[in-house]
């Protein structure tokens, strides 16, 4: 049972109650909720019965009835030709009370007078509800029930029945509007109100419901964009890496003019690219080996071309150029004279990847100042992540060293202090963007200071 149930339960066998306790001749009281519009279900809410001789109540349901959950609709309990009359049809569609001061002749107790039961004395009272209270200014839309011509029923009316109350009574000590049938129809507007503050409960409830549950809709969408937003800002850290990669590239190329014996790393590439192309006009159309020879020098030619780092131009050889090799060398016996030298070529292009970090190259070297070759060396091979912020000061110190023999330099100095100042942005704009939105999930107001300053990423 939900929470509303609950509540409208103990509404009903509170007026039970005070409907049996106020009037000595009432043996049982039962409430039946009808709607909602336009379908108006009638479904018995519960049932009290004064035990004999006392003032306590037995609550529950019957066994048996056509009216214990899940009701029966309006199309089954109205009035229409040829059909056994209900007193809950006439009571519903006519928006007035119905007395059965004696079952024996009652038009609407024949259902158990043809099953040869005995009705008893009862009294049902619709519970009204003003439409104004309810629907305030939508009264218009409103979709009205219909009677078996078609007609729409309530519709002149400033009500609509939002439950019918049916009290028993003792053999003929009931009659149509004596005491007890008013006390029950003023009791029936208490009723009406307590119905409809806790529609109005209802309605609120579903209402913060429906709130709660597109504010977190809305939270997980907002979420969903920052987290985007925030993973396309890692871009600055591939531009910051792309920038250190031509700062690498210079490094290199300075190795390889003051060792000239070295070999490079695009020399050896080169070598090996030339190895393939002067046994290609050898093969046939059609040869298997072809293709294996366009991916290789498609391979090579862009592991020359890229700034890598020695660890993932390693992971490049591994993966692409050796395996490719290894096929080429059993598929065709073409560049079997040729093997030792592109086993040795392959051995070198390793070692050469490294050419940059090695110490004693590195220590040999004379015609720069100490520190800036130190520096050089040591910056040039990092990959930059969130965690090396302060390794951008020391890129920017090599930029602005006056001999350090870099094309462009200038340039990539204000490339690298705009991706600093991003950089530094990104974990206050994640942060904040965290705060954001938890604030829509737990819905706690958001405050001020929360707002980012833009206007340090419009001065980049």
């Amino acid at each position: 049972m939900t929470m509303m149930e609950d509540l409208l339960e103990n509404t009903c066998k509170n007026m039970i109650k005070t409907i049996l306790f106020c009037l000595e001749n009432a043996t049982k009281g039962t409430i039946y909720r009808v709607g909602p519009i336009p379908k108006l279900q009638a479904v018995r809410v519960t049932s009290g019965i004064r035990r004999k001789g006392t003032d306590e109540i037995e609550w529950g349901l019957p066994a048996v009835s056509d009216y214990n959950p899940p009701g029966k609709s309006w199309e089954q309990y109205r009035d229409r030709p040829d059909h056994v009359l209900e007193a809950m049809g006439w009571c519903v569609e006519k928006q007035k009370s119905w007395t059965a001061e004696n079952p024996f002749e009652d038009v609407r107790s024949v259902g158990k007078q043809l099953r040869g039961e005995i009705e008893d004395f009862y009294h049902m009272e619709p519970v009204l509800v003003r439409k104004s209270d309810l629907y305030g200014g939508g009264q218009g839309i409103v979709e009205y029930p219909r009677d078996w011509a078609g007609n729409p029923i309530w519709q002149d009316s400033e009500y609509v029945v939002s439950a019918v109350i049916k009290i028993h009574f003792m053999p003929y000590s009931i009659r149509r509007d004596d005491r007890s049938t008013r006390i029950i129809k003023e009791l029936s507007r208490s009723l009406g109100t307590e119905l409809l503050s806790l529609q109005l409960r209802e309605k609120l409830f579903r209402s913060q419901q429906e709130f709660t549950r597109r504010q977190l809709k809305s939270g997980e969408l907002l979420a969903h964009e920052l987290r985007n937003t925030l993973t396309k800002f890692g871009f600055v850290f591939a531009a910051v890496n792309a920038e250190i990669g031509v700062l690498r590239e210079e490094w290199e190329e300075l190795l390889s003019k003051s060792f000239p014996h070295l070999k490079s790393k695009a020399s050896l590439l080169g070598r090996l690219s030339e190895l393939i192309r002067s046994q290609m006009p050898n093969l046939r159309n059609g040869d298997e080996c072809l293709p294996v020879c366009r991916l290789l020098l498609r391979e090579q030619s862009e592991l020359a071309s890229l700034s890598l780092l020695p660890e993932q131009s390693e992971q490049w050889i591994y993966h692409k150029i050796k395996p490719n090799w290894e096929r080429l060398l059993k598929c065709s016996h073409a560049w079997h004279q040729d093997r030792d030298e592109i086993l040795t070529l392959l051995d070198q292009l390793q070692e050469a990847l490294h050419m940059g970090k090695n110490r004693q190259l590195i220590d040999k070297l004379d015609h720069l100042p100490r520190d800036l070759i130190e520096k050089w060396a040591r910056v040039a091979y990092i990959y930059f992540t969130p965690d090396k912020l302060n390794f951008l000061e020391d890129i920017l110190q090599i930029l602005d060293h006056p001999e350090l023999p870099v094309c462009h330099k200038q340039q990539i100095k204000k490339v690298i202090k705009s991706l600093k100042a991003l950089v530094e942005l990104v974990p206050e704009v994640e942060e904040r963007a965290n705060r954001i939105i938890l604030s829509l999930r737990y819905e706690n107001g958001v405050d001020s200071d929360i707002c980012i300053d833009y206007s340090r990423i419009c001065r980049i």
